[in-house]
């Protein structure tokens, strides 16, 4: 069984982890989530979510899903020894990417991602917040240098979107595809079937 780590922080996106984790369920994966304080406070604030709870967030899959608290340095997931095929970190805030870029790692979402860098695994950086400031672009620019894949939530349009859920299934769908985690979203670009719709002419 694939194992991928969600970690979650406070820049607005709430709706893309959510969708994140329920995919990888919906694959089979088990997924292991680890949210700042300000990412659990996003999950109520914009999701509506009255408390970290594995069902709520995997869409009903919550046997799938193993939740740790952002304090809780000492958990499994902190150690390079715990065997995963990547991490997902979204959305992830400009805080947690200079905390990550600077080696601090002063909650569980800066440890493992830390860990992750370290022991040469996948990690995707899923950045939000817009503009950028140029300690950003820095900040992405040395993540990138050792090893992370920098992905800002920015969905595409080609695929003719109707509602607010497929931009959300875009990007989610990008960010599997880089963890090697299959799904059955339409988001390949595709200029045939484009040019046979309607609304492609």
């Amino acid at each position: 069984m694939k194992r991928v780590v969600v970690g979650i922080t406070g820049a607005s996106g709430a709706i893309y982890a959510k969708r994140v984790v329920e995919l990888l369920t919906e694959a089979g994966v088990h997924v292991h989530v680890a949210a700042s304080g300000l990412g659990r406070r996003l999950l109520h604030d914009e999701l509506g979510m009255e408390s970290f709870d594995a069902n709520a967030l995997s869409g009903g899959r919550g046997h799938l899903v193993t939740l740790y608290p952002s304090n809780d340095m000492g958990a499994t997931i902190a150690s390079g020894s715990f065997l995963h095929d990547g991490m997902i970190v979204v959305p992830c805030s400009s805080n947690t990417m200079a905390a990550i870029s600077s080696g601090v790692t002063s909650t569980l979402v800066h440890r493992v991602a830390s860990v992750t860098l370290k022991e040469r695994r996948r990690l995707v950086i899923a950045h939000r917040e817009t503009p950028l400031s140029h300690i950003d672009i820095l900040n992405m620019q040395r993540l990138s240098e050792a090893g992370a894949v920098i992905v800002p939530l920015a969905p595409g349009f080609y695929m003719m979107p109707k509602t607010i859920s497929d931009l959300v299934d875009f990007m989610a769908g990008r960010l599997l595809d880089l963890i090697g985690v299959p799904h059955t979203l339409n988001t390949r670009w595709d200029p045939q079937a484009l040019k046979d719709s309607p609304e492609g002419d």
